[in-house]
């Protein structure tokens, strides 16, 4: 066990070497150094050291069927002998074009990217040349890749954010020019007359409102009904257009996480679980605004292309992930969710904690605060519970064998069962009890 240990020690030094900080992603990274994986199969992750655990972050959401899934992997290999990319299309993107369209009534025709943040990206630019406005409007906290535009005000904090009425424009990476920040008008999550108060000063300007109806980053906190038919009216009345980021909340119900509103936005980026374990994006919406997108004419208003996009490696895990993601399996899936929450606010009890769960469908986040939070402001994390989620999540890691998302979060897949739930809510327990102080002086 030493010797594989010092194998991974050995590993990341000589990562460090050619990789910043020693990674690719910084939010793999953990104290003294990331774990390497060895294998994976179904919701169970073997590191180098031979220690295994059950995974319930899932590559953050993007495994919806966990690791490995038999019908995935032969699929794949199945299109692997017949070439992994090509300068022509392939009809695995027209089927899977149009099941995605089937799923979503407000997916009228669909176009194939590369990941999360080129959706959004083209999102953003596809509604400025649809309306011919420049500004865009996003809730403060919320992550939507890492386009300059979309990243703004994500990592707001109470030093930073300014006044609730007018919350500030927060970069995230040095040196955002100041160009960026004027284009972006920062709204309060779940909070109308604020957020419309704000929209009104601009509203000759705004090209879309850009909202996650979970948002993660937020605190996992649902749209109101309310509040997001707000930013649909205001949208209706000011040549605006409302578009959802639902690349994390797709798996929330059949038709993604807009089939809990009345009110459709007019554009969706989509990502993670419709790519079966595979790196893609995907622009979703209505026809007339990705018509601007069609070469057919002549030069399209947003000329789009990419080497990767819909590529048939992608689209095939893609298509047989998102086909036994079926009406029955997202049911099944979330009624198990529902029955770990309803464990862990047992454990809650019993360990007598303050402690509040949040989420929708497949996914829950755990805060350390008595009631569930509504708004971005009452989610954030003061360093003493950052530091009580760290030491939680390390014990969860290294003693119970517990691999989550490092905000306290789980994101199910259909691997998982009530065995896995069982543990989960017991090991969430004896955290509770082991960290009882820590918590309580939060």
């Amino acid at each position: 066990m030493t010797s594989m240990k010092k194998k991974s020690e050995e590993i990341f030094l000589k990562a460090c070497k050619y990789l910043p900080g020693g990674i690719s992603r910084n939010t793999i990274y953990r104290e003294p150094h990331p774990d390497y994986v060895e294998s994976s199969s179904g919701c169970y992750i073997t590191d180098i050291d031979g220690r295994k655990r059950i995974d319930f972050a899932n590559n953050m959401a993007s495994l919806i069927h966990g690791h490995a899934h038999p019908e995935i992997v032969e699929a794949v290999i199945n299109q692997l002998k017949k070439g992994t990319a090509y300068t022509m299309a392939s009809q695995i993107e027209v089927d899977f074009a149009e099941l995605l369209c089937s799923r979503a009534e407000s997916f009228q025709k669909i176009r194939f990217m590369n990941s999360g943040t080129e959706a959004v990206m083209a999102m953003i630019k596809l509604s400025r040349a649809f309306t011919g406005k420049s500004k865009i409007a996003k809730a403060e906290g919320a992550y939507h890749g890492t386009y300059d535009f979309a990243e703004v005000s994500q990592t707001s904090n109470p030093d930073n954010w300014g006044n609730i009425d007018l919350p500030e424009k927060v970069p995230v990476v040095k040196g955002t020019p100041k160009s960026v920040l004027d284009e972006v008008i920062i709204f309060p999550y779940n909070d109308i007359e604020r957020t419309l108060s704000i929209l009104n000063k601009h509203k000759s300007e705004i090209a879309c409102v850009l909202i996650d109806p979970v948002p993660h980053r937020v605190g996992l906190i649902k749209g109101n009904v309310d509040f997001i038919e707000a930013l649909y009216q205001w949208t209706r009345e000011n040549n605006s257009l409302l578009v959802f980021d639902e690349v994390v909340t797709f798996r929330v119900e059949y038709g993604g996480a807009q089939q809990l509103y009345p009110f459709k936005p007019d554009l969706t980026a989509l990502g993670k679980i419709i790519g079966g374990g595979f790196p893609i994006g995907a622009l979703a919406g209505r026809s007339d605004i990705l018509e601007l997108m069609n070469p057919r004419f002549g030069k399209p208003d947003f000329p789009h292309s990419g080497t990767f996009s819909a590529n048939p490696i992608a689209m095939t895990a893609g298509y047989t992930a998102m086909k036994l993601f079926d009406k029955e399996a997202v049911s099944n899936l979330n009624k198990l969710t529902s029955k770990a929450v309803e464990q862990i606010y047992d454990s809650i009890k019993i360990a007598d904690v303050p402690v509040s769960i949040t989420g929708s469908g497949s996914m829950f986040r755990i805060h350390f605060k008595a009631n569930p939070p509504n708004t971005y402001r009452e989610s954030f994390q003061s360093k003493k519970e950052q530091q009580v989620i760290k030491n939680i999540l390390d014990y969860l890691y290294n003693v119970e064998n517990l691999l989550l998302v490092n905000t306290c979060t789980c994101m199910f897949s259909t691997a998982i069962s009530q065995h896995e739930v069982d543990y989960l809510s017991e090991a969430f327990l004896s955290a509770f009890k082991k960290f009882k102080d820590q918590i309580i002086q939060i």
